[in-house]
């Protein structure tokens, strides 16, 4: 049987609950949802990137891809983003930072996804990713 890793890259803090970033079992690895919070600093409140969904979105895409590469993956490994926001509003915005994101990275076959808009984030905070990865 194939032995279960919780994920938490140097660049997260621990999280507050009994979660994980992220999980990699076999070949399958899930990274839980990560808002825009900046990298971790010792004795420093996990902190938004910025008030703007822009600055947010960025940050949580790198936090995604922080978790996928612990984990031993990449984006193209990724089969299904998850994306949550706050408003409906910012569906336009996030479509055009998320395409633009993923041209930088060279990603060719982008996964498949799906944004719905969620209010229970914590105050300050815009969006939320989760992403499932399938290695080979």
């Amino acid at each position: 049987m194939t032995e279960k890793t919780a994920l938490t890259p140097r660049t997260h803090t621990t999280p507050p609950a009994k979660f994980s970033h992220g999980v990699r079992k076999g070949n399958i690895l899930q990274v839980a949802g990560q808002v825009g919070f900046l990298p971790a600093e010792e004795g420093r409140a996990p902190t938004p990137a910025g008030p703007t969904l822009r600055e947010q979105t960025l940050q949580t895409l790198a936090n995604v891809k922080a978790i996928l590469e612990e984990g031993g993956a990449g984006w193209d490994d990724v089969m299904m983003i998850r994306v949550y926001l706050t408003d409906v509003d910012h569906f336009a915005e996030m479509n055009s930072l998320y395409d633009t994101y993923f041209e930088e990275q060279g990603l060719t076959r982008p996964p498949a996804a799906r944004t719905t808009v969620y209010v229970g984030l914590p105050a300050g905070l815009l969006i939320e990713i989760d992403a499932l990865a399938v290695l080979d």
